[in-house]
């Protein structure tokens, strides 16, 4: 009998799970509110290159460090090209790593194949949007050895993960419109996160803005634009990646 109940208790949670899963996978992700491909044709300044990962690289040189990019959940990993080559621009490699149900939680040790993907770079940096900065987070704290830089973006890491005395770098940006986010939770990761982090708040800003992919369900209205959340965003990260060694 108590053999039974436990079958049907595996069975039930696998039912929910599934579940789940299915209703996840039938949501519909939030898609870029911009042509990609023309973009990416009329871009001057980076070759975007899109296959298992969305790679961009700076055309006026030599990348020597590498930025890897976690998307939002239920955002296409598209949606974030934009910003990526803000940043890929100034000379660094961005790998933006799609992600299995656009949910990084199914993929957060995504990273482990872009390093050995990208043997040419030596010196990385993880960050994300959301979900995906909760699991970026989740890739550094258990990989120090390979991460020296760590941003988030209306993000912050899970408890459980005290970076106070770990030997990493570390970026917080977030939206002051944000209403997505939990923004208490962001603001009180600074005793979690290494004392020298850097810690933004953009006025204006909301938690949408930070991918180009419209409006999203809940968000606050931003009160600045798009391209100028993505600009002064985008101006840390460069500022952040120019000190990691």
């Amino acid at each position: 009998m108590k053999k039974a109940k436990k079958i049907a208790g595996v069975l039930l949670s696998l039912i929910c799970i599934l579940t789940i899963i299915f209703l996840v996978w039938a949501v519909p992700a939030y898609k870029p509110n911009f042509d990609v491909e023309a973009f990416i044709k009329s871009n001057e300044k980076v070759k975007i290159q899109i296959d298992r990962n969305i790679v961009i690289n700076p055309l006026d040189k030599k990348a020597e460090k590498g930025v890897i990019f976690y998307p939002g959940g239920k955002v296409e990993p598209s949606a974030y090209i934009k910003i990526a080559s803000k940043i890929a621009e100034k000379g660094y490699r961005v790998v933006i790593t799609p992600m299995p149900l656009n949910l990084a939680i199914f993929g957060k040790n995504k990273a482990e194949e872009v390093i050995k993907e990208n043997s040419d770079i030596d010196i990385w940096v993880i960050g994300g949007h959301s979900l995906g900065g909760v699991m970026a987070s989740d890739y550094a704290y258990n990989h120090l050895d390979k991460i020296k830089g760590l941003f988030l973006l209306a993000s912050y890491p899970q408890e459980k993960f005290n970076f106070k005395d770990k030997d990493i770098k570390a970026l917080s940006i977030w939206g002051s419109e944000d209403k997505v986010a939990n923004l208490d939770k962001i603001k009180s990761s600074k005793n979690i996160m290494p004392n020298d982090t850097v810690f933004v708040e953009i006025k204006g800003g909301n938690h949408g803005q930070f991918g180009s992919y419209g409006k999203q369900k809940g968000d606050g209205e931003a009160k600045i634009s798009e391209e100028e959340q993505q600009n002064i965003t985008s101006e840390y990260i460069v500022k952040f990646l120019d000190i990691i060694k």
